[in-house]
């Protein structure tokens, strides 16, 4: 087999195009493979524990308090 300056393989007679560079770049994009889904996958778990995390404060009485005074008074004040 001889490889030809125009990046061809000849094999007696036959010419045909390389495919090996195209082979590495499926190789090369193979690697990010699902890798979108993983931050995904990571995002909503972060997501979900901040929302937890927030459903544990919300739940206290002094933070009921406090956004029970905070809205009387924005409605206080807009009417």
């Amino acid at each position: 087999m001889i490889v030809g300056t125009s990046g061809m393989f000849r094999r007696g007679r036959a010419d045909f195009p390389s495919v090996l560079p195209l082979r590495a770049g499926w190789r090369r994009l193979g690697d990010d493979e699902g890798s979108a889904t993983a931050e995904y996958a990571i995002a909503t778990m972060a997501a979900v524990g901040f929302a937890g995390l927030l459903v544990v404060i919300l739940k206290g009485d002094e933070v009921r308090g406090i956004l029970t005074d905070l809205v009387t008074r924005a409605l206080t004040a807009a009417g």
